[in-house]
C-alpha cells in the first residue's frame, strides 16, 4: 500500500529525557550486540484507530526511561576496546517527532492488507545523521485525519533485541495507561549488564559456523555467487503470506507423517520448513546448488547461567544455520523439517559461546547470506497487541519489507502467524502459490492443535 502525500510537522522534534537520574556510564556491548550485522534499526509501526495523548506519552516515555537509561544515551566508538561500540549513557534523550498526514485513514492499512512499502518510511522521522550519532530510540506519532494515529518506533539493533523492544514498549504502554508512577517500572528490572556474554579470555572457537562460513573458492564459489544474484535479483516485491491456526496444525502434520523418522515438530519448525521451500521451489536454483536457511534462536534460556531470570534486554539470539541442497528441499517437506530440528538441537552454551568467541577473532565479520534464505521470528513477544491509550492496534508490523523473512503475530489469532519477505518480483505470486500449497482444504477442526509459534526464537 503507497502513502500518498507527505507528514507536515508543525514543530520540530523534541528530546524526552528520563524523569528522574540514572546511572552515567559506559556500557560494554556484547559481541552479540556489536556485530555489522546490527548496524540498523528495529522498526515498527502501529496504527490505532483511536488518538493518542501527546503529553501522556511523552510523559509515561520520561518515566519508563528511568528503568530504561540506555535508550537515553547514545552510541560511540570505544578508547579502551579497539573502537568496539558502545552506549555512553548520558541521558541525552530520546529523538520524538510529531506529525500530521491528511488523508490517511486507519482503515487503509486494513483495505490494502498492511504490506509494507517504501512510502512508509515518511511516518518516521528522518534523523539525517550516520547510525552511530543517531539517537538509539526514535519515536514519531502521526495523527491521521480519521482520527486514528500511527506510532513508529526505531530502536538501534545493537541495543536491543525484539524481545528488549518488547519488554520497553510493554512498561511504556503500562506508564501511558496509568498516573500511578509506581506502574512505570515493570514488574521484574530490565538487565543492561552484558558482561555475562562477554568472549573467553582466550577464544576457542568449537565449531564450524557455517552460518559466518561462505563457500570456499574456484568454481563452487562462483557458482554460488552467480546463483545468488539471481535469488535477490531486483526489483523486488514484498509478499505477505498468512498462516491461520488451522493452516500451522496442517503444515505439523504434512512435515512430520508417522512413517518419518521425525516424529513431531513444533509450530516453527514445520512453518520455517515449508516457507524455506516455498522460496527454493519459487525461484528454481539448480538442484546441486547448496542453500542455507539462517534463523534467529533465542539463548537467553540456553547459556549456562541462564541471562538476569529471562529480562536481559541486550541482544539475545544467534544465528543458527541448516543446509541443503535446491534438490533435496523441494523433494522432501518432512527433511527438510528434521534440518531445522537437528539445527535447534545443536544450538547449546557451549556453541553460544564459539559464536561470541567466533565474533572476537573476526571482529567485523557478516554472516554469509549467498543463496540463504533468512528468518526471525517476531511471534510470542506480546508486541502485536500493546494498548498506550487508544485501544489495542488494527495493525503492527514493520516498516519496510526486506530480503530476510519476518514471522508475524496475527491480530485476532494468537496462534497463527504471517510470513513477510522481499522475492523478486518475477518469482513473488509463484511464491505466494507455493506458502499455499497443501492448505486448501484445511479442516476447520484442525484450528485448536498447536502451540503459539516461536519456539523461543526472536531477533
Amino acid at each position: 500500500m503507497e502513502i500518498v502525500g507527505e507528514c507536515i510537522y508543525n514543530n520540530p522534534p523534541v528530546l524526552v529525557t528520563p524523569s528522574k537520574p540514572t546511572p552515567k556510564l559506559a556500557l560494554y556491548l556484547s559481541n552479540l550486540d556489536d556485530q555489522r550485522l546490527l548496524h540498523f534499526p528495529i522498526q515498527y509501526i502501529y496504527v490505532f484507530t483511536g488518538t493518542l495523548d501527546m503529553d501522556t506519552l511523552k510523559v509515561a516515555l520520561s518515566r519508563v526511561l528511568v528503568d530504561y537509561y540506555p535508550l537515553a544515551g547514545r552510541l560511540r566508538a570505544s578508547n579502551e576496546h579497539d573502537g568496539k561500540l558502545i552506549i555512553d549513557c548520558n541521558s541525552e534523550g530520546v529523538l520524538f517527532a510529531e506529525g500530521f498526514l491528511p488523508g490517511l485513514t486507519a482503515g487503509d492499512f486494513i483495505l490494502g492488507h498492511a504490506k509494507p512499502h517504501k512510502s512508509w518510511k515518511k511516518l518516521l522521522y528522518k534523523d539525517e545523521q550516520s547510525f552511530v550519532c543517531t539517537p538509539p530510540l526514535v519515536v514519531q506519532v502521526t495523527h491521521l485525519s480519521c482520527g486514528g494515529t500511527i506510532l513508529c518506533t526505531a530502536i538501534a539493533h545493537c541495543v536491543s533485541d525484539a524481545f528488549g523492544a518488547a519488554h520497553f514498549l510493554r512498561a511504556w504502554a503500562r506508564a501511558a495507561m496509568s498516573e500511578d508512577s509506581e506502574l512505570a517500572h515493570p514488574a521484574v528490572a530490565p538487565c543492561h549488564d552484558r558482561r555475562a556474554l562477554a568472549p573467553r579470555c582466550t577464544p576457542r572457537i568449537a565449531f564450524a559456523h557455517p552460518e559466518y562460513t561462505a563457500a570456499s573458492g574456484g568454481d563452487d564459489a562462483s557458482a554460488v555467487a552467480e546463483a545468488s544474484s539471481r535469488l535477490f535479483a531486483p526489483p523486488l516485491s514484498p509478499v505477505s503470506v498468512t498462516f491461520t491456526a488451522a493452516h500451522v496444525a496442517r503444515l505439523k502434520k504434512l512435515y512430520a507423517p508417522s512413517a518419518s523418522p521425525l516424529e513431531q515438530c513444533t509450530s516453527f519448525e514445520a512453518l520455517a520448513a515449508h516457507v524455506w521451500r516455498a522460496w527454493v521451489r519459487a525461484l528454481d536454483p539448480p538442484a546441486s546448488l547448496p542453500i542455507k536457511l539462517l534463523f534467529t534462536m533465542g539463548i537467553r534460556r540456553l547459556v549456562k547461567p541462564e541471562l538476569s531470570g529471562g529480562c536481559y534486554c541486550g541482544n539475545g539470539f544467534v544465528l543458527a544455520c541448516a543446509e541443503s541442497t535446491a534438490g533435496q528441499l523441494a523433494a522432501s517437506a518432512p527433511d527438510a523439517a528434521r534440518l531445522v530440528q537437528e539445527t535447534k538441537q545443536r544450538v547449546d552454551d557451549d556453541y553460544v559461546r564459539s559464536v561470541i568467541d567466533l565474533l572476537e577473532v573476526r571482529r567485523g565479520c557478516l554472516p554469509d547470506l549467498a543463496a540463504t534464505f533468512t528468518i526471525s521470528s517476531l511471534t510470542r513477544q506480546g508486541l502485536e497487541d500493546i494498548d498506550f491509550g487508544a485501544g489495542t492496534p488494527v495493525h503492527f508490523g514493520p516498516l519496510t519489507s526486506e530480503v530476510y523473512c519476518l514471522f508475524l503475530p496475527v491480530i485476532g489469532d494468537p496462534r497463527g502467524a504471517t510470513a513477510l519477505v522481499s522475492v523478486p518480483q518475477a518469482a513473488a505470486d509463484s511464491f505466494e502459490r507455493c506458502c499455499h500449497d497443501g492448505l486448501d482444504d484445511v479442516d476447520v477442526e484442525d484450528k485448536n492443535q498447536l502451540p503459539n509459534i516461536g519456539d523461543g526464537m526472536a531477533s
